[in-house]
């Protein structure tokens, strides 16, 4: 257990956000505002004089901007780094950026003069600075080159042919900090032929369908946004867009999602509890749960709910979690089946692709 507050450094040029960040942070007794910096080179100096436990940072900033700071704290002396960004459409596309050159989370500069979503802002922030304090941070790995996709036509194609034999066997799986470098390893793995799979993953609105793109140029596999209805096929990845809950329903023998409103669940929208919870009803045994890196106890509920239904389930290990709680709660609470190293949950589907079980053949690391 931690005995001291969480030391924070905000970055950003506006005093503005800047102060808001501030007030905001410091409503949560177990954090403190150590320094504001209005720009990296300020930065730098207040870490020369304390290292902080965690850095909120913006993107768009004078002198230096935020991902060639970025790269450089990691380069030099990683630290769990939060971008907080209002960057959306194309800026989207920088921000995710960030997260492959080791920022742990992405959170939406909260917008002032609006109770409610300061009021979630408020704790989307504070969850998200102690996961962040709680990361495993490691210098990002350089990657192989990845052949693209050749032709759009190509993977219609294999999404036609796939709609009339992929109602069977259903993948949902749910993520948060750290989950978008752990989804890319596990999606990358999977074949053409793969299940249908509907991913939750804790992310602001905007981000995911940027998110979705760049996953969909880098897998085999075609990876979208989830639309309301979209049906759910094999060799497609649909992932659940920011700010909305997104279930998976049946309607006779085709899977497809709902996109809607809805509170916050377990702190989050989207949130995993409500994807696991309707793969449960709608799917049953047909469906397989995997529940990944990430903080708090979203999706521990319902991937019990899906193993008491029948369903395969599995959690990544703790050794390749970033931050090891999600999946700490749902083995603690008895709803998984096997412990899994991330490398090793795509054979763990592929697997159970092939003989409705990944019991036998897959081990635990």
């Amino acid at each position: 257990m931690r005995n001291r507050k969480i030391r924070v450094l905000i970055v950003d040029d506006s005093a503005v956000v800047r102060e808001t960040l501030r007030e905001i942070l410091s409503t949560d007794p177990q954090i403190e505002v150590m320094a504001t910096a209005s720009d990296p080179y300020v930065a730098a100096e207040r870490i020369q004089e304390e290292l902080p436990d965690v850095i909120t940072l913006d993107i768009e900033m004078p002198r230096m901007d935020g991902l060639s700071f970025l790269e450089r704290i990691m380069a030099q002396h990683p630290l769990p780094v939060i971008i907080c960004s209002s960057l959306a459409g194309a800026g989207a596309e920088t921000t995710l950026r960030a997260l492959e050159l080791g920022a742990v989370e992405i959170v939406t500069k909260p917008r002032l003069g609006c109770k409610q979503f300061l009021e979630e802002s408020r704790q989307l922030l504070t969850d998200a600075v102690k996961a962040a304090a709680l990361a495993r941070v490691r210098r990002p790995a350089s990657r192989a080159g990845v052949t693209p996709k050749l032709t759009a036509d190509a993977v219609l194609a294999k999404s036609t042919h796939a709609l009339t034999e992929t109602t069977e066997k259903v993948v949902v799986i749910g993520a948060s900090t750290g989950g978008t470098e752990a989804l890319r390893v596990l999606l990358e793995a999977l074949p053409e032929d793969s299940p249908g799979i509907v991913v939750v993953q804790h992310m602001p609105e905007h981000f995911t369908a940027a998110f979705a793109r760049r996953l969909d140029q880098l897998c085999r596999i075609s990876v979208k946004e989830a639309e309301n209805n979209d049906t759910v096929f094999s060799g497609r990845a649909l992932i659940a867009p920011g700010n909305r809950h997104t279930l998976l329903k049946r309607s006779g023998a085709r899977y497809h999602v709902e996109v809607r409103d809805g509170p916050l669940v377990c702190r989050h929208r989207p949130s995993v509890d409500v994807l696991f919870r309707s793969a449960a009803r709608y799917a049953g045994k047909n469906a397989m749960g995997i529940i990944m890196t990430g903080m708090g106890d979203d999706g521990a509920r319902g991937l019990l709910e899906m193993k008491e239904a029948g369903a395969h389930t599995a959690a990544q290990d703790e050794h390749t979690c970033v931050v090891f709680g999600m999946p700490q709660v749902a083995i603690r609470m008895g709803a998984v089946e096997r412990i899994l190293a991330l490398d090793s949950i795509g054979p763990a589907v592929n697997q159970y692709a092939r003989s409705n079980s990944f019991l036998s053949s897959v081990k635990t690391r």
